[in-house]
């Protein structure tokens, strides 16, 4: 710690990077070697020269209250591997980022910054800080259009899974995925962005391994689903026709209840189909109890923004969506703090029932958010599972006991699995992650010895 308020981690700076490279390069800047001119103002900025292959360095500041960067490199990235090392400089040399006052060129950068910070909030406070109501007839006619739109694009996709079980899923391969990248464009001319996602995933699975006709027949019974809800939207309970119209792609606005919580930031990951790079960062309310889903995207190539630094906790007010655990992130107050404890959880059990409790509201959910308190990693002969650990004390001697869950197929084999499974050591842990109908995605994980230290999984 340092008169900053909280100096992060190594891995919480790596978890800001926008891809692996930018990860290596900000790694080899992470020592006082290139750097010159470094110092912070202990109000959450820090800055300093970092020496590059031409004659004048290049001038790095960064607010960790945002955070926000500004590099004169030329890179496009954010944060630039310039802003990484001097973060991870930070953070393993303490002295070497010392309280000091800022030079011109960061005084300026910074007093900018915060004048548009200071002007938001006084916005904010004087309205409602949304733009003026449109026309509200002009926009009932526009949502009719894309109303009829929808429709006949989705009467489009029902044929087109009438066609395909016509035929026999084992016919599903011939074809290749021309056929279905075609009825995905239709989707998207049908302005029905979120069927065309599911078109998409739908033309994968023949090339997804063994038993992919039975994972077919799965998603184009839940396309079907969603499609002949969407016919019958008007006449669907409330909520349920809301769930329905965000997943065909109508999106809500953010016109939930403003929450002020101090919010843990338990994982951020990145995730990209070819076109769009979609950033997801889930956040906990240590005094409401809600978990949220922050949700940033960017165009193929470009990182989503802006990134949170893992394992801390953020004072700050969020925007949740109508009937959706997505939220916006509104105004902050102070700089992000060290998370001192996981977030609460609960057995394996009680993981499964909340998914299974989501599900009745939203029957195309892939997953839900939890947290396993006391499991263990266990290797098995089908993978890796999480199980409960069995009691400890005078009436039980330890290890697991109770239900498990499965790591689910796309965690097997990654790094952070066998992070998980070192950290615990057979000893019980805290894993926050995603639990859905094929197991369990770990994302985050905290030990018994160290409550404080949050340690990415994905």
């Amino acid at each position: 710690m340092d008169t900053q308020g909280v100096r992060w981690t190594a891995d919480q700076v790596l978890a800001l990077a926008p891809d692996d490279a930018s990860r290596r390069a900000g790694s080899r800047l992470g020592t006082a070697g290139p750097w010159s001119g470094t110092g912070n103002d202990g109000r959450g900025a820090v800055w300093g020269l970092c020496r590059g292959s031409g004659s004048t360095p290049y001038r790095t500041v960064v607010d960790t209250t945002g955070p926000a960067y500004a590099c004169s490199c030329p890179s496009r990235k954010f944060p630039c591997k310039h802003a990484l090392g001097l973060l991870l400089l930070r953070s393993g040399d303490e002295a070497a980022v010392t309280v000091t006052e800022a030079p011109d060129w960061a005084a300026r950068w910074l007093e900018a910054r915060r004048e548009r910070a200071g002007g938001a909030r006084t916005h904010g406070a004087g309205g409602s800080g949304r733009p003026a109501a449109a026309d509200p007839e002009a926009a009932r006619r526009r949502a009719e259009r894309r109303a009829a739109r929808i429709t006949s694009g989705v009467r489009e996709l029902e044929q087109r899974l009438a066609d395909l079980l016509r035929g026999g899923l084992a016919a599903a391969e011939q074809p290749g995925y021309g056929l279905w990248e075609e009825t995905a464009a239709r989707m998207v001319d049908a302005q029905a962005p979120g069927l065309a996602g599911r078109v998409r995933e739908l033309g994968a699975i023949p090339g997804s391994g063994a038993g992919w006709p039975v994972r077919l027949l799965e998603e184009c019974a839940l396309t079907h689903l969603l499609d002949r809800a969407w016919l019958s939207v008007d006449r669907l309970p409330a909520p349920l026709a809301a769930t329905v119209r965000t997943r065909v792609g109508l999106t809500a606005p953010a016109e939930g209840p403003a929450v002020r919580d101090q919010w843990l930031v338990l994982a951020q990951y990145d995730s990209s189909d070819g076109r769009l790079t979609t950033r997801r960062a889930w956040l906990h309310g240590r005094e409401s109890g809600r978990t949220a889903l922050l949700l940033s995207f960017g165009a193929a190539g470009r990182a989503p923004g802006p990134a949170l630094p893992v394992g801390t906790v953020l004072d700050a007010v969020l925007i949740r969506h109508a009937g959706a655990l997505r939220a916006e992130l509104g105004e902050r107050f102070g700089p992000p703090a060290p998370l001192d404890a996981p977030p609460p959880g609960g057995t394996v059990g009680d993981a499964l029932a909340a998914y299974g409790h989501a599900l009745r509201e939203d029957p195309w959910l892939d997953s839900w958010p939890v947290t396993l308190t006391d499991v263990v990693p266990i290797p098995t002969d089908h993978g890796w599972q999480l199980a409960d650990a069995a009691p400890t004390g005078p009436g039980g001697g330890g290890g697991v006991g109770g239900e498990a869950i499965p790591v689910s197929g796309p965690a097997l084999g990654r790094p952070g699995l066998w992070r998980l499974a070192a950290l615990s050591g057979g000893r019980p842990v805290t894993v926050f992650g995603e639990c859905g109908h094929r197991g369990f995605t770990p994302l985050a994980a905290w030990s018994a010895d160290a409550p404080g230290e949050t340690v990415p999984l994905h």
